[in-house]
């Protein structure tokens, strides 16, 4: 082949490449200008629903380093962060666990975790490297301290017992009251029994697990691997919360760790140089008190007659045993609606959502449209301005615009939020710093 007619060809190949080159970079720019316009739409509406202020732990973005990589958004289960103006941003801050999977997938380190934004603080206790606070003989560990990465937790429990251990006397029945059973009570229970303490671990609720346990179901519960006592290294990558949670429980009944359930503390006095641990059931001494519930707190209660009832709950966790009852369910949030809606799409129920207020503000537009959906579908009643009044056996009374009427009910779900531990520890001594999103 002639040289002139190679260099043509050559010349139009380049051309092929030059076009395939710039289709491939045209698609690619489209795609991530849907994609990020998708993004802001996602995390507008959290702005303008309220829902733009992390709960608890939560990724913030150095965007002097960020690279816009989209390597954190895709390591998140919750899809919590997203591009916006080229940089990484938490876009729907709402449904963030803080599990740490975007700090470790960053590739430019432009990301860490913190409690609080600048609007609004979160109180973390202080508390030495040896997990005590200012008041001696008083430990905290895990997501109350400040620590909501579930690995992370679980070896603070254990380190937070090496502590204890060190420090035992008599003049006390136990050694050490353990509050509150997530991963950080479970693991130090477990370094209890291998140190031969003697101990006591209290759950306000029924189920182990802690924060875990109210994740929804099939949710990511991102972990690796932990050292626990007595069990050794478990290696963990991504697990879902109800394989994690057969764990924990499997755990227990290998190592016959004791937990009192559905005790909850009320206080903690100081005698002498003890403690007394005070719940609904008893009061315990103890030489040290190491405190590892979560910052759920304990659930905001009606405080009315029959609340006691054990058909009153303050969770849902499987829809489907609702089916064919009436449930009433109390509560303006997104919790709420969303255990409306979910019980009203089992066979045969009839549900009525009660809220306080003549408005619901602060939840998702999907939600609320769910809610009207089911609403003219005559699945569920909303019945605004209202407020319970008493519950009974197979009754609840309810008052709604000034006018009290009874309706037939087999279940009551409250969802009115928690009451967080904070002045119960501030009352007995302990000091906090309050977090703004920069520490």
């Amino acid at each position: 082949m002639p040289c002139e007619q190679r260099y043509h060809l050559m010349v139009n190949y380049s051309y092929i490449y030059l076009a395939v080159i710039a289709l491939v970079v045209v698609l690619y720019l489209r795609r991530q200008s849907r994609l990020q316009r998708s993004q802001v739409a996602v995390l507008q509406e959290a702005i303008q629903t309220g829902l733009n202020e992390p709960p608890s732990l939560h990724p913030v973005v150095d965007s002097t380093r960020c690279m816009g990589s989209g390597a954190c958004a895709k390591a998140c289960p919750e899809k919590a962060l997203g591009v916006v103006n080229g940089k990484m941003v938490l876009i729907n801050a709402a449904h963030c666990i803080g599990h740490g999977a975007c700090l470790a997938a960053c590739p430019v380190e432009a990301i860490k975790l913190v409690f609080g934004t600048e609007k609004r603080g979160i109180d973390i206790p202080n508390i030495s490297p040896e997990f005590e606070t200012n008041v001696p003989g008083i430990f905290i560990a895990g997501e109350l301290g400040g620590m909501g990465l579930i690995r992370k937790a679980a070896e603070q429990g254990r380190q937070a017992m090496d502590s204890i251990r060190k420090r035992t006397g008599n003049g006390a029945d136990f050694d050490v009251v353990i509050v509150g059973c997530g991963p950080a009570g479970i693991s130090a229970g477990l370094s209890a029994i291998e140190h031969k303490l003697r101990y006591k671990v209290l759950e306000q609720e029924d189920s182990l697990g802690g924060a875990v346990y109210h994740y929804p179901r099939q949710k990511i519960a991102m972990t690796a691997p932990v050292d626990l006592a007595i069990i050794g290294k478990v290696k963990f990558n991504e697990v879902q919360k109800e394989k994690l949670l057969a764990f924990w429980q499997d755990v227990v009944q290998k190592t016959g760790l004791q937990i009192a359930f559905r005790e909850r503390m009320e206080a903690i006095e100081k005698e002498g140089d003890h403690f007394v641990v005070c719940t609904q059931r008893g009061r315990y001494t103890t030489r040290h008190v190491l405190l590892t519930m979560g910052r759920r707190g304990t659930p905001r209660k009606l405080e009315v007659p029959g609340e006691d009832l054990p058909k009153v709950m303050y969770r849902l966790i499987d829809p489907a045993q609702f089916a064919g009852q009436a449930v009433l369910v109390v509560g303006g949030g997104d919790s709420a609606l969303e255990a409306a809606i979910a019980v009203s799409e089992q066979p045969g129920t009839e549900v009525i959502l009660s809220y306080r207020s003549s408005a619901f503000s602060r939840v998702k537009q999907k939600n609320r449209m769910l809610l009207e959906q089911q609403q003219k579908a005559g699945r569920l009643t909303v019945m605004l301005n209202s407020g319970v009044k008493s519950i009974a056996e197979t009754m609840v009374d309810i008052e709604c615009d000034g006018a009290r009427k009874a309706y037939r009910n087999d279940v009551v779900i409250v969802c009115a939020g928690g009451l967080l531990p904070t002045p119960l520890l501030q009352k007995i001594g302990i000091q906090f710093d309050t977090k703004f999103g920069r520490d």
